[in-house]
């Protein structure tokens, strides 16, 4: 197909009118948007919200815990100069 049938073809699709949309398209994409609106808005929430209380359970958990402490010792150091007998 040479450049002038191609821009031929591409005018007469251009200029032909366009197909008729049913009467309901409408209503049923706002509603199907505003439905995945819906279900973005939940998920979002519920993940905020798991942040939030892993968040919470680590302060509690590290509060508690103290991991930053060294624990104490399970034996006791040796002492110079006692020969233990």
């Amino acid at each position: 197909m040479n450049r002038s049938r191609r821009e031929a073809a591409a005018r007469q699709i251009m200029e032909a009118s366009s197909p008729r949309v049913p009467p309901g398209l409408y209503a049923d994409a706002l509603r199907r948007g505003v439905r995945a609106r819906r279900r973005r808005t939940a998920a979002r929430r519920l993940a905020w919200g798991l942040l939030w209380a892993v968040v919470v359970a680590s302060a509690v958990w590290a509060l508690t815990v103290r991991p930053w402490v060294e624990p104490p010792s399970e034996t006791t150091p040796p002492v110079p100069g006692w020969t233990g007998w």
